[in-house]
């Protein structure tokens, strides 16, 4: 999954004071677009002392957001000359978060998703929503907080489940409504506010495909920046009657299939991942 960088350890212990190194990565959105070096499948990121070279008289002071291993990964959050960046730093380019998703980088891939989702709630919290101010960071943990009000922000964190129906034999394959991403998917949805997460799974099943679930059982999660979301994958068995009353709002397909049906991915999500793991014959008790 994306969070599998090898070797690689990730640290995102909050370091407020932290500087810049030579070495350091510079991490450049524009929306949802990131600025990186590729070669063949390998992507990179510019690196401290290339952007002071470019920007010698650059005073704004870089934000730190973690480090993988004794690689620390920092961003500007006012930078103005981003249209400018491909053209001062030849091989650079911006090209869309998704492809992310595609590179044979494993550390780069994570830490370009996870910096993109504390870039978003940076820019998303300069002001604050309860009176207007200007934000401030706060120098104890990661969190913006409000002078004048004492409002304070923490990082987005939606908490969201990837449910594997099974009966027996067959898997509850979906494909979403509305969605460019055409492949195969498992039943997913976002919790709801006093529900416990086994619940989550429950309603999501039943408002999706109109089914009821048994012995629910927990697998593994995942963080998924590219939708600030904290996936919780569960494998649950069919309970009673399993014909498919479709959603047609969310999903454009719903059907069984066996495990021979099931299609070869390589993908980097847990859906994927839990799919691979029906299709062995590993699937948890």
């Amino acid at each position: 999954m994306i969070q599998d960088i090898g070797r690689g350890r990730f640290h995102n212990t909050y370091r407020p004071d932290a500087q810049p190194s030579a070495e350091s990565r510079i991490l450049f959105y524009r929306g949802r677009e990131i600025l990186v070096k590729r070669k063949d499948k390998e992507i990179s990121f510019l690196k401290y002392e290339e952007v002071r070279k470019a920007f010698p008289s650059l005073s704004q002071k870089a934000v730190f957001l973690f480090s993988i291993d004794d690689v620390d990964f920092f961003y500007f959050s006012e930078f103005e000359d981003e249209l400018f960046l491909p053209k001062l730093f030849p091989g650079f380019a911006w090209e869309g978060i998704e492809c992310m998703r595609t590179t044979a980088s494993k550390e780069a891939a994570f830490a370009g998703v996870t910096g993109m989702q504390l870039y978003g709630w940076y820019k998303s919290r300069r002001f604050c929503p309860a009176c207007g101010r200007r934000m401030v960071h706060s120098q104890k943990e990661r969190m913006m907080h409000c002078e004048a009000c004492g409002q304070m922000e923490y990082p987005k964190i939606c908490p969201a489940v990837i449910v594997a129906v099974t009966d027996g034999d067959r898997i509850l394959l979906t494909k979403y409504a509305d969605r460019a991403n055409r492949n195969y998917a498992l039943i997913a949805g976002f919790a709801e506010i006093g529900e416990t997460i086994e619940e989550t799974v429950e309603r999501e099943v039943m408002e999706e495909v109109g089914l009821k679930v048994k012995n629910i059982r927990y697998y593994k999660s995942q963080p998924w920046s590219f939708t600030d979301t904290l996936l919780m994958g569960f494998f649950c068995e069919v309970d009673g009657e399993s014909r498919i009353s479709l959603d047609e709002t969310e999903l454009s397909v719903g059907k069984w299939c066996t495990r021979e049906e099931i299609p070869e991915n390589d993908g980097v999500s847990l859906t994927r991942e839990m799919m691979a793991v029906f299709k062995s014959g590993k699937i948890p008790a």
